[in-house]
């Protein structure tokens, strides 16, 4: 089946705010603890599993109106909070409701540690870490079928959970399965803590993480790319680059996974993507089954209006004219309808204009049209809620990472097979192919710019190439100045939320906040 089913019994359900208010002891408040069910029905670990799986993407267990946490069910989920904070604080795509902090990231300025989206994030890492701990715990002491797989998955998410906190926050309390139930605060544990925590655990799940999983699931693949990724940007984490490390994990993903670019762009986008042999590591949506506000839901109605537009043409109901394209983005292609380049007819232009002279107007700037809930391959009807799926990790990913590696001084690779890479990636598209003397650094930003915006890796593919602060590079609205300003360093890591700072003496804030 396409979907993993969600799971909405009642003993999923955490309480509260845990994560933040009780130093990570989210224990379940039911009749029937984890522990008994599993005895009772050790098949019940499929509907666990799916949860822990959902909660990148889902609010809750009862629909989109319900919250896992004590935060907005519509403006919480994970998903949605990779999109705020990886596309909208960068280059590429600017959002124009300026509701309650939403300003300060499509301006990048004036961040503090009181904007909530920084706290949803926060709070979303923390409430799928104690549910990872609790339940490696119960498995210590019940047999459940494949259970080496299921602990290994688990480890996955864990990860998972942890390298969004290492990128976005640079710090936070290493929470395990070793330190679960603890009565006292958590110390604090540094970048380069948690960049080794999350390292061993993925080289130690490498070998016991299935090479094929259920669609939606966890794989081998799945757990190289993110060792892959936290590699490619551990010069930004640690201060030691480990490019070959990066090259090495990443040529296990284009050798040993099986997947082949997509040769259709647009359907790795679209309502019937699960077909896609490209996606590695999606994030599931359903329009009726795992409804969600912060899935894709999210990005396609977000990025439609029916004043300038068809809601229907992209298989949508409802249009929030939220999300428009920057000429940072659409630039990238060259003058407006002069690139044989496929992805730059991803954007809609009429009613629009090429200037963001004013970020909050709907029709300043292009809106992207790369995401939408209608089907490539067959008809579909229009539903209010996303049933396409969000493509976290895909092959042309691995194909860029392994063209950056070699630019960078990797080992273990060859420029001509990282030209030929990109330009695999490329003639999918039908853009012009490139040379070797082509294959440079700012070439490869400018590339995965075009490949991969609004795809939740811009910010920090910015910051990797020295990019994202100072005034090197400028782009509408940095700074939150029509033309771009300076920003300073320290936003490289966005700032502790104060609710964290208050339950947990122990934390300390970021520099500069």
């Amino acid at each position: 089946m396409k979907r993993i089913k969600l799971f909405g019994l009642s003993f999923l359900l955490l309480a509260g705010l845990a994560a933040c208010t009780d130093d990570l002891n989210t224990e379940p408040k039911v009749e029937l603890s984890l522990e008994q069910l599993l005895q009772q029905d050790p098949n019940a670990i499929t509907g666990i599993m799916s949860k822990l799986y959902g909660s990148f993407a889902l609010s809750g267990p009862n629909g989109p109106g319900s919250s896992d946490i004590s935060d907005d069910p519509g403006e919480s989920p994970f998903l949605r909070g990779i999109v705020n904070l990886q596309d909208f604080t960068a280059d590429g795509m600017k959002n124009r409701w300026g509701d309650n902090g939403l300003d300060q990231l499509t301006t990048t300025s004036n961040w503090d540690e009181n904007n909530k989206f920084f706290r949803y994030m926060y709070n979303r890492a923390y409430y799928t870490i104690p549910q990872c701990n609790n339940l490696l715990l119960i498995l210590e002491n019940v047999d459940v079928a494949n259970e080496e797989q299921v602990v290994s998955e688990i480890r996955f998410l864990r990860s998972l959970a942890y390298y969004y906190l290492i990128d976005c926050f640079g710090k936070g309390v290493l929470a395990t399965e070793d330190n679960f139930g603890a009565t006292t605060p958590l110390p604090e544990a540094s970048r380069l803590e948690l960049f080794n925590y999350v390292e061993s655990e993925l080289l130690a799940i490498e070998s016991s993480i299935p090479t094929t999983n259920t669609y939606g699931r966890a794989n081998k693949s799945a757990a190289r790319m993110l060792l892959a990724k936290l590699y490619l940007n551990a010069e930004v984490y640690t201060g030691t680059p480990r490019y070959t490390d990066a090259l090495t994990y990443t040529k296990k993903v284009i050798d040993e996974g099986g997947y082949s670019l997509d040769p259709n762009f647009g359907s790795i986008f679209s309502g019937d993507n699960n077909n896609s042999n490209e996606i590695i590591y999606p994030l599931i949506a359903d329009p009726l089954v795992s409804q969600s506000y912060g899935n894709t839901t999210y990005i396609v109605n977000g990025s439609l209006n029916s004043a300038t537009m068809t809601l229907s043409s992209y298989g949508a109901t409802e249009g929030w004219g939220g999300h428009r394209a920057t000429k940072a983005w659409y630039g990238l292609f060259g003058p407006l309808g002069s690139s044989t380049d496929d992805r730059a007819d991803l954007f809609w232009t009429s009613g629009h204009t090429y200037e963001m002279t004013d970020y909050k107007e709907w029709t300043n700037g292009y809106p992207s049209i790369k995401f939408r809930n209608s089907n490539y391959f067959s008809s579909s009807t229009p539903t209010s809620f996303s049933g396409t799926d969000f493509p976290l990790f895909r092959l042309a990913d691995a194909y860029l990472m392994y063209a950056e590696c070699v630019v960078r001084g990797a080992t273990g690779g060859s420029m001509t097979a990282a030209v030929d890479y990109v330009n695999d990636v490329r003639t999918r598209s039908n853009a012009v192919i490139i040379t070797a003397g082509d294959l440079t650094l700012d070439f490869l930003i400018d590339e995965r710019g075009r490949e991969l915006n609004l795809e939740g890796h811009r910010r920090s593919d910015l910051i990797r190439f020295g990019k994202f602060t100072g005034g090197s590079y400028l782009w509408p609205w940095k700074g939150n100045t029509l033309n771009g300003t300076a920003i300073p360093s320290t936003y490289k890591l966005f700032p502790i939320p104060v609710q964290a700072l208050q339950a947990n003496p122990n934390l300390t804030q970021n520099p500069g906040y």
